[in-house]
């Protein structure tokens, strides 16, 4: 789930009668915030590419592999079969039913179907679980860093992003303690992310309990976002679904984006309360009206694949993973906390005597390697940049090698 841009308009005045644009939602016109979004860096890589200058580019999270051919072929069958209509609003029984089987076999907690609602892709799933537990003014607990639509899809729903730092010392896990001091009485919902992006985080037993004692305290909505649940190196992968107690007051994000190479596909689902997804089945009937049958169809049949293919395509990240850290042993300049899941690794480049803007600025200025500013994700990662291990190890571990050695080049 990582964004490829976003557009800023000027509205001109109108060319024949000289009269101003209407007036911009103040919703639309401050979903962003305020100051930089920290995405500089990425633009400029991509406009190099353009201008045709080869870029090791390390900042988004998309497979260098595709969707596998038969999950396409499975695509164009159903497309061809008719499934081109007006699909379920809250998804195909099958689409849901396998859904729910996949929560149930992964979490040891019984789903149903009428716990699962189908949408295009993960992002969509996150704003309708804001739509679902904010009103205007409520606030978000947000673990900072974090992935970077959380603030302004927290706007989009009328809601106020409040970031709860987490220490790099911790290992970006969130603490209660920080947690419970962030906590007003406008506080409706704590936003997670594990396997965290840009992190790598994996919260273990005590940090999901943590977090559930202190939703449970103050009355709060959880909503956790896995879509990096099949990317863990260290452990099996925990869910919040899985807490005991905690299911009457969680909302989990899935996706098969990261498990299945599906990015372009859109297709993810939220995870929730029988009477939440009900309610929110009626707001996709008002905004997304669903997802394209023949798309469902290609993700039924992609999940029958079954977990040993989706350790297929998580194994390219696992192995860059354990390649970079073994890189990174005895450097004498940078270092990184190993992660526990998911397709980047967080440097610690505190010890250039850099900033991680400068840093990634200057790397790609003379090395064309692009990484993104830990910046870009919140306050709580300054002095790391995120490297997405994204490209095939050819490309990808000269471009690490090169890293390590500018690194050593500009420290004092």
């Amino acid at each position: 789930m990582t964004p490829v841009g976003h557009a800023t308009f000027d509205f001109p005045r109108n060319a024949v009668s000289g009269a101003a644009m209407v007036d911009r939602s103040t919703r639309i016109r401050t979903l962003l915030g305020t100051g930089d979004d920290g995405w500089d860096l990425f633009y400029r890589a991509r406009q190099m590419e353009a201008e045709g200058i080869a870029v090791a580019n390390l900042t988004i999270g998309e497979h260098d592999t595709r969707t596998h051919p038969s999950i396409l072929e499975e695509m164009s069958r159903a497309a061809a079969r008719g499934h081109t209509g007006y699909a379920a609003v809250p998804g195909t029984d099958a689409l849901r039913y396998a859904i729910a089987a996949r929560v149930t076999s992964r979490t040891q907690v019984a789903t149903a179907r009428e716990n699962v609602l189908v949408t295009p892709g993960g992002q969509a799933a996150l704003f309708a679980a804001l739509m679902g537990t904010l009103d205007p003014g409520d606030e978000v607990l947000i673990p900072d860093p974090y992935y970077t639509t959380y603030p302004g899809t927290v706007r989009a729903a009328g809601g106020v992003p409040v970031f709860v730092p987490c220490r790099p010392e911790a290992g970006f896990a969130p603490e209660a303690a920080a947690l419970n001091a962030a906590v007003t009485n406008r506080t409706r919902a704590i936003l997670i992310n594990t396997p965290n992006n840009p992190t790598g985080a994996a919260y273990g037993a005590d940090t999901l309990a943590d977090i559930f004692r202190v939703a449970e305290a103050h009355d709060l909505w959880v909503i956790s976002d896995e879509v990096y649940d099949t990317q863990t190196w260290i452990t099996r992968h925990r869910s919040f679904w899985a807490v005991p107690g905690a299911r009457d007051r969680t909302l989990l994000i899935g996706s098969m984006s990261k498990s299945h190479a599906m990015t372009g596909s859109r297709i993810g689902w939220l995870l929730g309360p029988e009477a939440m997804v009900a309610d929110l089945i009626n707001l996709s009937t008002h905004t997304t009206y669903g997802v394209p049958g023949y798309i469902q169809d290609a993700a039924t049949y992609a999940l029958s694949m079954g977990p040993t293919f989706e350790d297929t395509v998580a194994l390219p990240f696992r192995r860059r993973r354990d390649a970079c850290l073994a890189r990174l042993d005895g450097h004498p300049v940078l270092r990184a906390q190993a992660p526990g899941g998911g397709m980047y690794l967080m440097l610690d480049i505190r010890k250039t005597g850099q900033s991680a803007p400068t840093f990634a600025s200057r790397l790609l200025t003379t090395h064309h390697i692009a990484v993104m500013p830990g910046d870009s994700f919140g306050h709580a990662a300054a002095g790391h940049v995120r490297v997405a291990l994204t490209l095939p190890d050819a490309q990808l571990m000269p471009a690490f090698d090169q890293i390590l050695s500018f690194a050593e080049e500009i420290a004092p």
